[in-house]
């Protein structure tokens, strides 16, 4: 084995740096595709070689007739959400070289319009299209592109494929963890109704207590704002009450924030008087709070990286089950 490989599969990556060329052109030469010197190319395939290089067979397949490129079109325009299925979706598709073009449309169907022709107008090989709200499609219409679509955390038609979250094991996770803290009288602190996740989360919450023999406290569900305000403002609700709960499980990161920064106004030692979760595993907010946040983590990266590669699998001309796909979430344990 050589020194390139001792620690871990060799990728395009290390081919490419040993030879001294790009990933595209390291990538062109393992595939007999594009145009470069003949002893260019030999030289790639020699350091290749001498790596023990051993390429993604579904990428292979992807980049021996396409463009290199896959499009991620999105409405998240602040990138809190696409930035990590970017992340996947890249190193989904890292042995390679197939770099993803992104463009961001906010709400605007002239802008998206714009943007998708550019992405087609560079032959895209694919496209995955994502977002911030999975029951809202993005301001286009997809039907009539010529090449794979697959969508990521926003609404896609039933014909097609659609990778979201599991939000109901989520909450799951998140309500259980608790119960096995010793919670007894656990308050749920969310976002507004309307949202689809909202609601999923909120009904698994009270399924949860329900099969531990534990009743919803009289405050039931709190909806507001995505906000550390309302966090505030929902414990302040919360200590009207008779009855104090000794767990809150929070619809995001933000909200928890805000709940903990109320209870130790409050005088309430967390996790010892009140124990808290959050739901995002949104890290510069979460590993931040005082004590840093349990929370969930909706795996974002793992479904840009099965976005990529189930992209790749319908340019190839595989069958795939269409409909929506589920992820799974995982309980990132903390201090909180």
């Amino acid at each position: 084995m050589t020194d390139a490989n001792v620690g871990g599969r060799v990728t395009i990556y290390d081919v490419a740096s040993k030879a001294g060329v790009s990933t595209a052109t390291a990538s062109k030469a393992l595939n007999d595709t594009g145009r470069m010197a003949a002893e260019t190319r030999a030289r790639i395939r020699r350091v290749a070689e001498e790596l023990g290089f051993r390429p993604n067979a579904l990428a292979r397949s992807l980049t021996s007739k396409r463009s290199f490129t896959v499009g991620l079109l999105t409405d998240d325009i602040y990138g809190r959400f696409t930035l990590p299925v970017m992340a996947g979706v890249s190193e989904g598709l890292i042995d390679q070289g197939v770099s993803v073009f992104l463009c961001s449309v906010g709400g605007d169907p002239a802008l998206a319009r714009i943007h998708l022709d550019a992405m087609l107008d560079k032959q895209v090989d694919g496209i995955i299209a994502t977002g911030k709200r999975v029951d809202r499609p993005l301001p286009i219409d997809f039907s009539a592109v010529p090449v794979p679509v697959v969508y990521v955390l926003t609404e896609g038609p039933a014909e097609a494929i659609t990778l979201v979250p599991d939000e109901r094991q989520g909450a799951r996770e998140a309500v259980r963890h608790l119960i096995q803290r010793g919670c007894r009288r656990i308050a749920h602190i969310t976002g507004p109704e309307h949202f689809l996740v909202v609601r999923e989360r909120a009904l698994s919450y009270r399924q949860t207590l329900e099969a531990a023999d534990l009743r919803v406290p009289a405050a039931d569900v709190l909806y507001g704002t995505w906000s550390e305000h309302w966090g505030h403002e929902a414990v302040a609700r919360l200590w009207s009450f008779d009855e104090r709960p000794d767990g809150i499980f929070c619809g995001n990161d933000q909200i928890a924030r805000g709940v903990m920064d109320a209870l130790r106004e409050r005088g309430a030692a967390i996790p010892h008087d009140v124990a808290v979760v959050g739901f995002d595993n949104w890290e510069i907010v979460a590993e931040e709070t005082r004590p840093p946040l349990t929370t969930i983590d909706m795996n974002l990266k793992e479904l840009g990286r099965q976005a990529g590669l189930t992209l790749v699998r319908l340019v190839n001309g595989e069958e795939i089950e269409k409909g929506l796909l589920q992820l799974p979430c995982k309980l990132v344990v903390r201090s909180s």
